[in-house]
């Protein structure tokens, strides 16, 4: 796609924010409807219960890396340039800041993405967990909590380039991606069927995924029509969060960009989903127990996923879709973390037993 007409007539950074509304509002659409959340495929999963939450989320990871690995054999988009391969990584951050944001999404109910979502809903619950997360995530990124950010990144780090790229570390190629990616897909496809649950969570599920792979295709287009130097990325939560946060509170405001887009864009398509659906409803808490829950959940993500280099999204899918070495790790860590704190807290008789929200 040639981008440089609209390249002439408008400069990148409102052709970038445009890109980011639109994608997010298709994003937002098929997360509500398909009630996409990674928190909840772990439970189901660590429960031994797979099912129609597990399938979502497969549905819309397997998509995502399928669209994105086609995409790069094709030649149609270059992802090398993105901090996830080409810049420092670190391999603590990831683990410790996945296993953190792992724990932080059990406590709040829902990931960086699914705190948006649901906010757009009327989740007052979730709205404040999603404040909090970006609060904190500004921390760690340029505040107080950025040199103990610094301290646990800086413990074991690897070069970018080929020792961040999962499949040149395993010595396969892209072929071997896609292979991979589509047995993933396959698996989803069959807890899909085996569940037998309304269609609209198998097709919001894929339309979130190829909503990931749009973005890596759009700013991928960008940058290659751009004179300019364009940032190629996939949807994250946690660095947007943080920026509208300061684009609120602090002068001058940050550039506008693709994550200037975003974030108003998956509100206002979840908002649309919840229209559709019939999902509006103001829901707060119950008690002081679960704000503290709440609370304690949205910290732990926020200084997590600036740790790991993502959110669920960001690192899990954007991330994992290019086969990054270190957002695999902050994944699997997610996973482990989720599933840990779900027994701990959720599952151990005298914790359990207390009032929830």
């Amino acid at each position: 796609m040639d981008l440089l007409p609209l390249l002439e007539r408008l400069d990148e950074q409102p052709l970038l924010a445009t890109g980011g509304l639109a994608i997010g509002l298709l994003f937002g659409f098929f997360a509500q409807r398909s009630s996409f959340c990674l928190r909840a495929a772990v439970i189901e999963f660590a429960r031994g219960q797979p099912g129609e939450k597990l399938a979502v989320w497969l549905l819309a990871f397997s998509a995502a890396v399928v669209a994105v690995q086609a995409m790069l054999l094709a030649g149609w988009i270059d992802v090398s340039g993105a901090r996830q391969l080409a810049s420092r990584g670190s391999l603590s951050g990831a683990a410790v800041g996945g296993l953190l944001f792992g724990a932080g999404m059990v406590m709040t109910r829902g990931c960086a993405s699914r705190l948006l979502v649901l906010s757009a809903n009327g989740n007052l619950r979730a709205l404040l967990s999603g404040l909090i997360f970006a609060v904190t995530a500004q921390a760690a990124l340029g505040g107080m909590l950025a040199p103990l950010r610094q301290e646990i990144s800086g413990w074991w780090t690897i070069e970018g380039g080929a020792s961040r790229d999962l499949l040149a570390v395993a010595h396969v190629d892209r072929w071997a991606g896609l292979a991979f990616a589509l047995l993933w897909l396959l698996a989803a496809l069959w807890y899909a069927l085996r569940s037998r649950r309304d269609a609209w969570k198998w097709v919001g599920g894929i339309g979130a995924g190829l909503a990931v792979a749009l973005g890596w295709a759009y700013t991928a287009t960008v940058a290659a029509s751009s004179f300019q130097v364009v940032p190629v990325q996939g949807l994250t939560f946690s660095g947007p969060s943080a920026e509208w946060l300061m684009r609120v509170v602090a002068a001058p405001a940050p550039a506008i960009g693709f994550d200037f887009g975003l974030l108003p864009g998956v509100f206002a398509g979840s908002l649309l989903g919840g229209i559709v659906g019939g999902n509006l409803r103001l829901e707060g808490f119950k008690d002081g127990y679960g704000m503290r829950r709440y609370i304690g959940g949205a910290v732990l993500m926020g200084f997590g996923a600036m740790l790991a280099g993502g959110c669920a999204v960001g690192a899990g899918v954007s991330g994992g879709a290019v086969f990054s070495l270190t957002a695999w790790l902050a994944l699997v860590a997610m996973w482990a973390g989720a599933a840990l704190t779900d027994r701990v807290l959720d599952r151990t008789p005298a914790l359990s037993a207390r009032p929830g929200p």
